[in-house]
């Protein structure tokens, strides 16, 4: 094979299913599992590599390793540029500016604090795990991170991480955020309500809340706070987590026409299928998984945390001048249906 057709980790996972003998390769792994093709339908746009984060541990990263040597004669080609999406950053689009990045440690959160910080921003992440954060940090040894490990629902964590920012606070991503059980809401107990309802919408609140005299008195400032393809239907997730996701909206739209004319954009993305493989709770719902499953089946595709970084830093960045109050879907089509 020569290295221009080269299958490699960054092939989109329909190049691998397209081509004779990747396609046989990926169907055996499938076979061992007992999954079908048809269940790669919704990532066939994504990196082969992107099934890693996917499995949820189930996959390490040396069975994507060993089919790509299978493809290549045992060897692992160079990387080359697949028909896929790929990431090209704005150099110094966040020159100057000191961004609050919220779950920066992993998913969403870390992908957006990382091509701000790439973008010249100052990053501050935020994160309940100080080990992962640390990883993160030493992953851009020469961007400007401050990392804060702290719980967002306690207003001592909400303390440290303003004071960590320090005098300017440019942009807020609020990004943190669990999932629930996808009980309904005759199976919701109080302590999936109160955690979901607390991480979700309370934490985004109580940042959002503290950074704004900040932006007030410079005049100027950036929020994007994570909704979900649950805060746009009924049928995206259990009862918790749609509630939490509805009421973000709620209070993007509030600030956003409090805030506006102090030259304030508040504004928020609603993810739809994200490859982060974050994990959900145990004990899922068997009713509420039951009723969802037909409806979850129809997301059109999956998109990569970078994806929804994309999407995340254009709100944050200048380049969003005009748009305030607005509920970006970024969910490949999925709103649409």
């Amino acid at each position: 094979m020569s290295e221009s057709n080269a299958l490699t980790a960054q092939s989109t996972i329909g190049e691998w299913l397209a081509h004779p003998l990747g396609g046989e390769l990926v169907r055996g792994l499938l076979a061992q599992t007992g999954a079908t093709e048809d269940s790669l339908a919704p990532v066939s746009g994504l990196p082969l590599q992107q099934l890693v984060a996917l499995s949820q541990g189930k996959m390490p990263q040396s069975v994507v390793d060993d089919l790509v040597r299978a493809a290549n004669g045992g060897v692992i080609p160079e990387e080359t540029e697949s028909s896929g999406w790929v990431e090209r950053t704005t150099p110094g689009r966040f020159a100057g500016k000191t961004v609050i990045v919220t779950g920066a440690a992993s998913g969403i959160g870390r992908a957006t604090a990382s091509r701000v910080a790439r973008e010249g921003g100052r990053v501050v992440a935020v994160d309940v795990s100080a080990e992962r954060l640390a990883e993160f940090a030493a992953s851009l040894p020469d961007a400007d991170i401050v990392t804060v490990a702290g719980d967002i629902t306690a207003q001592a964590s909400i303390d440290e991480i303003v004071a960590a920012a320090g005098d300017r606070i440019d942009a807020l991503a609020n990004i943190a955020g669990i999932n629930d059980d996808f009980s309904p809401l005759h199976e919701t107990s109080d302590a999936t309500w109160e955690r979901v309802i607390a991480v979700n919408l309370t934490g985004s609140f109580k940042l959002a809340r503290a950074v704004l005299p900040s932006m007030i008195e410079a005049g100027r400032g950036s929020i994007v706070n994570t909704a979900s393809e649950a805060a746009l239907r009924g049928n995206a997730s259990g009862n918790a987590y749609t509630v939490s996701k509805h009421a973000v909206v709620g209070l993007t739209k509030s600030a956003a026409f409090m805030y506006g004319p102090a030259g304030i954009r508040v504004n928020a993305v609603a993810p739809g299928g994200v490859a982060t493989g974050i994990p959900f709770p145990p004990n899922v719902s068997a009713a509420g998984q039951a009723r969802l499953q037909p409806f979850q089946s129809g997301i059109p595709t999956l998109a990569t945390a970078e994806q929804l970084a994309a999407s995340i830093t254009f709100l944050l960045s200048d380049d969003g001048v005009n748009v305030n109050g607005a509920i970006l879907a970024s969910d490949g089509g999925w709103s649409v249906q």
